[in-house]
Parts: C-alpha cells; sequence; structure tokens
C-alpha cells in the first residue's frame, strides 16, 4: 500500500482525488492550512494534518513519519471572482513550494506531482500543447511558471521523479462557491436574472471539464511509472458558459441585446498526450457538472 500526501487536501481537487485513492486502497494523508477553521468535506480514511506555510520543519518532520511514496502539491492559494493572488500570496507560496522542492533533492524516490494552471499560457488561435508559450500576467501566473520552470531546471540534475501536469477549468460540486460556476448555479436557483445577465453578456467561453475527470487523470498519473512533464489535462474542446444558462434558463437569449455580447477569447487544450501515456478518457461533461451543483444542497 502507497503513502500518498495531498498539499491543499480540503480543495475541490483534494476531495475528489482522496476520494479516488482511498476507494483503491491507497494510504492517504492530507496537509491543510493550519488557518482553516471551518471543514465541511472530511474523507473518511483520509488522515488529515494542519500545517503551516512558515513552519517547514515541522512540515519536513511530517514528512519523515509518514515517508511518501508520493507527493500531489495541490496546496496554494487560488484567485477567484472575489479574491485576487497578491503579492504576499506568491511570497507563501513560492517559498514553501521551494523548500518542498529541496526536500525531495534529498528523497528523490518520492514521485512528486505539481498540477498547474492553464492561465500561464499565452492566448493562441491554436490548440494549447506542451510547447505552447507561457505568458505571466499576475502574481498567480508569476508563481505557476517559476516553480513549472524551475523543476524543468532541476530534474536531471538531482533525478528527480517529478511531473508537471496543467490542469484547465474543472468544476464539481465541490467546487469553491467564490468561483464563477457555483455562484452562476446559485443565481440561476434563486432567479437572479441580474447576475445571470451580466455573465451572459460576459460571453464566456474556455475548456472547462469536470473535476472529477481532471481528477481521474492525477490518479492515473500516481499509477504509472513515469514521470511526463507539461502534461495536459482538458476536455479538448471549447464551451460556451452562455450555453449553460440557456440549458437551465431555456430562451434566455431572446432577453439579451445581441450588440452588448462581449468578444470571447480563450484557450483549447491538446489533451492528446495525455490520452495517450495515462490511457485516460473524459467521461463527464461541463454540463455535467453544472446539473450536479443544480442538484446540490449547501
Amino acid at each position: 500500500m502507497k503513502n500518498i500526501i495531498i498539499t491543499g487536501a480540503l480543495g475541490q481537487d483534494g476531495i475528489l482525488l482522496s476520494k479516488i485513492l482511498v476507494k483503491n486502497k491507497f494510504k492517504v494523508f492530507g496537509l491543510v492550512n493550519n488557518s482553516i477553521k471551518r471543514v465541511k468535506t472530511k474523507i473518511k480514511k483520509v488522515k488529515y494534518h494542519k500545517i503551516s506555510n512558515k513552519e517547514f520543519q515541522n512540515v519536513k518532520n511530517l514528512l519523515d513519519d509518514i515517508k511518501p511514496d508520493v507527493i500531489v502539491h495541490l496546496g496554494s492559494s487560488n484567485p477567484s471572482f472575489k479574491k485576487k493572488f497578491n503579492k504576499n500570496d506568491y511570497k507563501k507560496n513560492s517559498d514553501f513550494t521551494r523548500k518542498l522542492i529541496d526536500y525531495l533533492k534529498k528523497n528523490n524516490k518520492i514521485k512528486f506531482i505539481f498540477p498547474s494552471s492553464s492561465q500561464i499560457f499565452k492566448f493562441s488561435k491554436k490548440k494549447i500543447n506542451e510547447k505552447s508559450v507561457y505568458k505571466a500576467n499576475s502574481y498567480y501566473t508569476k508563481f505557476r511558471i517559476n516553480i513549472s520552470n524551475y523543476l524543468l531546471k532541476i530534474k536531471k540534475i538531482y533525478n528527480l521523479n517529478s511531473s508537471v501536469v496543467i490542469l484547465f477549468n474543472h468544476d464539481s460540486i465541490y467546487r469553491n462557491p467564490r468561483f464563477l460556476l457555483p455562484r452562476l448555479i446559485k443565481a440561476i436557483k434563486e432567479k437572479d436574472y441580474n447576475f445571470v445577465k451580466k455573465i451572459y453578456y460576459e460571453n464566456i467561453s474556455g475548456d472547462f471539464s469536470h473535476a472529477e475527470d481532471i481528477c481521474n487523470g492525477i490518479y492515473k498519473l500516481i499509477k504509472r511509472d513515469c514521470n511526463p512533464d507539461k502534461l495536459i489535462l482538458s476536455s479538448g474542446r471549447k464551451t460556451y458558459i452562455n450555453s449553460i444558462i440557456e440549458y437551465f434558463v431555456p430562451k434566455f437569449e431572446s432577453k439579451i441585446d445581441n450588440k452588448k455580447l462581449n468578444f470571447s477569447r480563450s484557450n483549447v487544450g491538446n489533451n492528446l498526450k495525455a490520452i495517450k501515456i495515462l490511457n485516460w478518457k473524459i467521461k463527464k461533461s461541463f454540463l455535467d457538472a453544472a446539473k450536479e451543483l443544480h442538484k446540490f444542497k449547501n
């Protein structure tokens, strides 16, 4: 039985990945920020430990005690419509992650998975692939890009068993309510059509997936004896948020002045490498995630 450590274990991806791993008989340890006071969702059989970004020695002692086979580093501040990732977040997350990587230099048998974000890419009319260009346009993308590049730089030097995976947008019932889809579905359920109209005029599009599929891809990478880099996990297609609105509110488009619609520009990920290496399949749609959120009782 392998020991798996998940940082950020009480976030959406941490919860879903924990459920998959526990179901498949892995021993899972969840690391969570000690500033978290109230927890709604904990997974049975996961051993949770509160940690501090400022006291890495305690984290090191915990790692020495657990002796993990795999570390999935999901833990970081994550920007949303309401909360922005600032310079202080950048420093805290960068310092902690660097110290974690320093630990791996001396313990390079540990498989280390660093999930990054599709926000790091410059806009392209073609599908984003492993060779696509990065562009830092915020402290959040700067953090993700710098850590990804650092891992790639030192991987051969220290013979690290590390992988950088790039996750495109994904949602589920465990998505933080600050984010777009939960806020939109809540507005639809409450018939707050002023907010819905505002989102409709934004005309948002993107490569959206169900979070269960994305976490299943990470699970398959954990099981595989390989450490690919810049591995894209995405739906591989563009979805318009307006299509979600029109599903739940039929004929909503008739209330809209099409001249006010913003121009939509977004990247789509090429997931063929992940499909080939991991034998990974997309099983659910983004609409499925929206339907589940619509049925979900907070």
